[in-house]
């Protein structure tokens, strides 16, 4: 039997309560193991952290940790829906462009429907005058081209999921699309 395709799972949850996150990551899981898939979270390092650690080095080792778990992956699924303003969390944001960079694809997923422009107030420029992209896409441009031109898709939902960050339903979209890649 061969070993199941890693699949890096990205998104805000990982600031979610601990009770959360373990939920909607379980359920990820388990959905992608229905695929013969394995789901890899970002929390699933075996880095032990200390609290007498310097802040700044504890968050060095995590992105070198979260960057071995993504080398060990062959695609990601990201959630993007907006998370602490009108775009996707910059972390994940990160993550997508790090895994695309290395020619893996990446697959998305975001529960807010309005494009980009809408969610930044529908006008030409911002409070500051800055110009607002308007390209009809979730989010920014080089996010969802990205996907695209990694061979992933971005699904957005058409009605709210089971959680303000999750639909199980639009997950599985993602899963499938891997599955049939």
């Amino acid at each position: 039997m061969t070993k199941p395709k890693r699949i890096y799972l990205a998104g805000p949850e990982v600031f979610f309560p601990a009770d959360e996150h373990q939920a909607i990551v379980a359920e990820k899981k388990r959905l992608l193991q229905e695929y013969g898939l394995e789901g890899i979270d970002p929390l699933d390092t075996e880095l032990a952290l200390s609290a007498n650690e310097a802040k700044f080095r504890r968050g060095h080792r995590i992105y070198r940790a979260n960057r071995e778990l993504m080398d060990s992956c062959q695609a990601i699924i990201a959630n993007l829906t907006p998370f602490r303003g009108i775009s996707a969390d910059p972390g994940t944001v990160f993550e997508v462009g790090y895994m695309i960079g290395q020619g893996k694809p990446a697959f998305g997923f975001t529960l807010e429907s309005r494009y980009y422009r809408e969610r930044a107030g529908a006008t030409d420029l911002d409070e500051l005058g800055h110009t607002i992209e308007d390209f009809e896409m979730s989010d920014n441009l080089m996010i969802e081209g990205g996907i695209y031109s990694s061979g992933g898709q971005l699904f957005v939902a058409e009605q709210p999921g089971e959680h303000r960050y999750f639909s199980a339903e639009l997950f599985r979209r993602c899963v499938r699309a891997i599955a049939h890649a």
